[in-house]
């Protein structure tokens, strides 16, 4: 990387993050010197500590002001300054300045392969809130049948409060943790260690990668789980140096573009890494980490679902989608009248049945009020409040209202959404169940012509496999284009993350979000990193991304919740669903020299020229012409054989709406000894003029048997630059 490549990567970490401590016109700044090892004999720089020292005047100062020092995946610190500071060390040459979710084991489907035991020398680096390693899931596992701890791994088992040496062993086989950049209050009521304090227990590596070696960087502290850009570049820089094969960060709103820009240096040493896509879902826009060189995650349904039958006393049968499992099955219900406990229903008299509703809001606190539910059943179904409050938000309201009030049971009506490991807020207080506003409108009419209605509520049941209509691409799952990068298609790929069992401490719950979809495509990445050794990041990002299926086990396009529920488009699951069989096997790659990314990085603040043709044209399995088809855009893409010798790919096009698509050459042979690599050209070409919304498409190259690879494609035709629809 060049002086000015260095100055441009500087810039780019610009941003400044929260006031901290003693002086109050003190900030955290990230401050970049250069993309080599600080002790890189090659390279001639200053020490971190005497670059503060000549802005600061004493050697004492300098030490109280850094917070980290970067010296694995490149030359830095991090310190707390003043504005005048800062900007005199970004004077300095090749310095410029800078200013929860986690892992689940599940119910995935995703078959272990017979070579797990080669993945017993990957090393899995989780950058998340820490660990509980006296969890269920990994007892067991690393006790018996694991060989010595890699020769390679240069990490440690950083002790703490409550965590002590014997947390680490031959499968957890590093921790570390990092609070700089936090305040006391964000880090007040935590385990000063690697020891999670409450979210949930790090299990990555269960199911897809069961056998893979884990190394924890707690970097998200209390119960948000919060974190500072600089402990999360702190804890990159170390699993660089520990030796990761992958990096794994479920990480949302609590890592920034710094973050994202950070872990290229990683990826630059072969690290491959894997990031939550973010939770703030049906929303365009919203995707996190969308640096082209990650891979970036949104989350789906899977075949498995908890429904509770309802029966009206004139058997007419209502099936709730979702009802509180743990809760009903223990839940001891009276039938009326008798004083009699039911283990198998529970039997309540609409006399007991309250409508807390009026035309606006449900189980508001003037509803509750002005009704008499101590003791009884109350029913939330307000249609008009969702399209202000989601479910997800609504919900906890009403549980907590109706609990203040006195009630015995909550029945809450909403649109269709994932909600069930939000219902365990009702655990030990109440029984709840969703149910859908057609059950909700049944349920109220049954009630108004019946004389003394009652219903009944089965126990909450289990159901896998076929009738459960998956995968669908959650509710909450971010959807993009990134702003910052709208060229880059994001997300990348879609994985299980929709009520998935969780290991928390000694035990388990439901845990829903792209926190929970991360770990599965961390772990199919470790699969192909044992499996193909000499696969690159880029490489597995795109065996993973060209495999995945847009249809689900019926042959039926996947769907994505919402408002309403629809098609699933390229930023909603990027290339589809994650399907770990396919990845294995990809037949073609869509590689990137990891150097490329730089010209990215001067491409953003607008420092080269030609930026838009190279962005277009970076080698990534996916297009995205956004926004500038006009007329014609040609782009140009590169495939790398890693299947048979011999084989001839033909290109199969889905052109988006109102555009032509034609490939050449359309066809391209690989023979025994020739190369490895074919190049082919994308031409895109306007139907019409208009100024218009985007379209979406794919381009397949199959070789008509056993390896068929897609890329997704997302078009945006323009009359004036940078004009959004304006129909």
């Amino acid at each position: 990387m060049d002086l000015r490549t260095a100055f441009t990567c500087a810039l780019l970490l610009a941003t400044v993050l929260f006031p901290l401590s003693a002086h109050a016109s003190s900030k955290l700044y990230i401050v970049y010197m250069g993309d080599k090892k600080h002790n890189d004999p090659t390279v001639v720089t200053a020490s971190h500590h005497d670059v503060l020292t000549s802005v600061l005047g004493s050697k004492d100062e300098s030490l109280r002001s850094i917070v980290y020092s970067y010296k694995h995946g490149f030359s830095g610190l991090a310190a707390m300054l003043t504005k005048s500071q800062a900007e005199t060390i970004h004077t300095q040459p090749g310095a410029g300045t800078s200013s929860i979710l986690t892992t689940a084991n599940n119910h995935s489907n995703w078959p272990a392969s017979p070579e797990s035991k080669l993945r017993e020398d990957i090393i899995i680096g989780v950058i998340d809130s820490g660990i509980w390693p006296e969890s269920r899931n990994k007892m067991g596992a690393y006790i018996t049948g694991y060989s010595p701890v890699p020769a390679r791994w240069r990490g440690t088992c950083q002790i703490g409060q409550e965590f002590n040496a014997t947390g680490c062993n031959r499968k957890i086989i590093g921790a570390r943790w990092f609070t700089g950049g936090l305040s006391d209050k964000a880090l007040k009521g935590d385990y000063m260690s690697p020891r999670d304090f409450g979210v949930l227990a790090v299990s990555v590596a269960r199911g897809g990668a069961p056998r893979a070696r884990l190394a924890i960087y707690k970097v998200l502290w209390g119960q948000i789980g919060g974190g500072s850009d600089a402990a999360i570049l702190a804890a990159i820089d170390h699993a660089i140096n520990d030796g990761v094969d992958v990096l794994s960060l479920s990480l949302g709103k609590a890592g920034s573009e710094n973050v994202g820009f950070g872990s290229l240096h990683a990826v630059q040493r072969g690290i491959s890494v894997v990031f939550a896509g973010g939770n703030d879902g049906p929303v365009p826009q919203t995707v996190m980490n969308a640096v082209p060189w990650v891979t970036t995650v949104a989350a789906s349904t899977i075949d498995r679902a908890f429904p509770t039958l309802m029966t009206l006393g004139n058997n007419e049968k209502l099936l709730v989608p979702h009802g509180k499992k743990d809760f009903f099955n223990l839940c001891l219900c009276l039938i009326p009248n008798t004083g009699a406990i039911s283990s198998q229903y529970c039997i309540f008299d609409f006399k007991a049945l309250v409508y807390a509703g009026r035309i606006i809001c449900s189980c508001d606190a003037l509803s509750l009020s002005s009704s008499n539910v101590t003791g009884k059943i109350v029913l939330c179904y307000a249609p008009a409040e969702a399209a202000i409050v989601p479910p997800q938000l609504a919900l906890p309201r009403a549980i907590n209202r109706t609990v203040e009030a006195g009630a015995k049971g909550l029945i809450f009506a909403q649109y269709a959404a994932e909600g069930l490991d939000t219902l365990a807020e009702c655990n030990g207080i109440m029984p709840c169940v969703l149910v859908d506003f057609e059950i909700a409108q049944r349920v109220l009419s049954y009630g108004d012509i019946t004389e003394n209605p009652v219903f009944k509520v089965l126990r909450t049941v289990s159901v896998v496999g076929n009738g459960v209509l998956s995968p669908r691409v959650a509710s909450f799952s971010s959807r993009g284009p990134r702003p910052a990068f709208p060229d880059i298609l994001k997300p990348d790929i879609a994985a299980p993350g929709v009520s998935i069992v969780a290991a928390k401490r000694s035990s388990y719950v439901f845990k829903s979000g792209t926190s929970m979809a991360c770990p599965h495509v961390s772990a199919v990445t470790v699969l192909l990193k044992s499996l193909h050794r000499d696969l690159l990041p880029a490489m597995i990002k795109s065996a993973i991304i060209t495999t995945a299926l847009v249809t689900d086990r019926f042959g039926m396009p996947i769907q994505v919740e919402g408002v309403p529920r629809k098609l699933a488009d390229p930023f909603d699951f990027g290339g589809g669903q994650m399907d770990p069989v396919r990845a294995v096997d990809p037949g073609l790659v869509y590689d990137v020299d990891a150097k490329e990314y730089n010209k990215l990085l001067n491409c953003t603040l607008g420092l080269l020229e030609g930026c838009e043709s190279y962005t277009r044209n970076l080698n990534l399995p996916s297009i995205a012409v956004v926004p500038n088809l006009k007329e014609k855009v040609i782009v140009r893409r590169t495939v790398t054989n890693v299947g048979p010798s011999e084989a001839t790919y033909r290109a199969i096009v889905e052109a988006p709406a109102g555009v032509v698509v034609s490939v050449e050459p359309s066809v391209i042979r690989f023979t025994r000894g020739g190369s490895r690599s074919a190049t082919f050209t994308v031409t895109f070409t306007t139907k019409q003029r208009v100024q218009g919304g985007y379209t979406f498409g794919g381009l397949t190259r199959s070789d008509g048997n056993t390896h068929s690879l897609r890329i997704p494609v997302a078009i945006r035709a323009v009359i004036q630059d940078f004009v959004a629809d304006t129909s």
